[in-house]
């Protein structure tokens, strides 16, 4: 009984695990779903207020994303096990959104490819070359980012990503790359390693079927671009 009055003498928007048993998740703020994951406040202030100046402190989940142990800690209020709570979920949450079964996922367009790669890919603050290796019903059977960095013909070897193709018996490959810029318009450069990849892979029979360039939730397929 005591437990009970302690609980109800909390003001309602202090208390967001009850809210979210008696409501769902889907009507909880952002802050008070990090407020369920924090656990506690300090002495000064409560889980809430604290959930609340952590999103402040971001200005929003964009940055927050992003944000390392370092500048969580930097936080008052929040330790190293708070804030490692905080990346595992954040975490956590970007891989369920962007889970997709490979071996039942087929590609039938461009969009289908950029739709396969956009989230993981369109905010990367480095260029990520990624490969998706495709069966004869085009169906994924393996995904692999082959570098990280500038894009450049010297550095993206058809070796590198054909070994891959043969080894995974892959009968064609959709490349893909971002662009940190948001902008998704190919440069020469990007060109040139398509054509030059193109060319590889009628040599050793592994089609390139379309290579996206991904901006920020938009893309360019150099095959509708007349590329390939």
């Amino acid at each position: 009984m005591q437990t009970e009055m302690k609980i109800k003498s909390v003001p309602k928007e202090d208390r967001p695990r009850e809210r979210l048993l008696e409501l769902g998740p889907a009507h909880l703020s952002n802050a008070e779903l990090f407020a369920i994951l924090l656990g506690s406040g300090t002495k000064d202030e409560s889980v809430t207020l604290l959930a609340q100046r952590l999103l402040m402190h971001f200005e929003g989940l964009q940055l927050l994303r992003d944000a390392t142990i370092e500048e969580l800690t930097a936080i008052k209020g929040i330790g190293t096990a708070k804030g490692v709570l905080i990346i595992a979920a954040i975490e956590l949450g970007q891989r369920l959104h962007r889970y997709k079964p490979a071996e039942r996922y087929t590609i039938r367009s461009p969009k289908d490819g950029a739709d396969y790669v956009m989230e993981e890919m369109r905010n990367l603050q480095q260029e990520h070359f990624v490969v998706l290796f495709l069966n004869t019903k085009n169906h994924i059977v393996h995904r692999q980012t082959i570098f990280i960095g500038s894009l450049n013909a010297s550095i993206v070897h058809p070796r590198e990503v054909f070994r891959e193709a043969v080894r995974r018996s892959a009968a064609s490959i959709i490349c893909a790359h971002n662009h940190p810029s948001g902008d998704p318009s190919p440069s020469q450069e990007d060109i040139h390693v398509t054509k030059r990849l193109q060319d590889c892979g009628k040599m050793i029979g592994i089609e390139l079927l379309d290579h996206l360039v991904i901006g920020d939730r938009k893309f360019i397929s150099l095959k509708e671009k007349g590329y390939l």
